[in-house]
């Protein structure tokens, strides 16, 4: 019974340290969470462009040895 108490003060004391934290936090601002979006889904697209470039010159180099 005892372990289960001192669980449970441990469980209370920690959301509270939590709660202490979340309320320091600096949220960001709309204009910003769209401007991370944008630069993430233009960097996504760079490196998709670029591994997808990199497929096809080994596909073909690997078919011409082949041959």
């Amino acid at each position: 019974m005892e372990r289960i108490r001192e669980v449970w003060e441990k469980l209370d004391r920690f959301l509270k340290e939590v709660r202490s934290e979340l309320k320091k936090v600096t949220w960001p601002q709309k204009k910003e969470i769209i401007g991370s979006t944008v630069v993430v889904i233009i960097s996504v697209f760079i490196v998709a462009f670029f591994l997808g470039l990199v497929d096809v010159t080994l596909q073909r180099m690997l078919s011409y040895l082949i041959r």
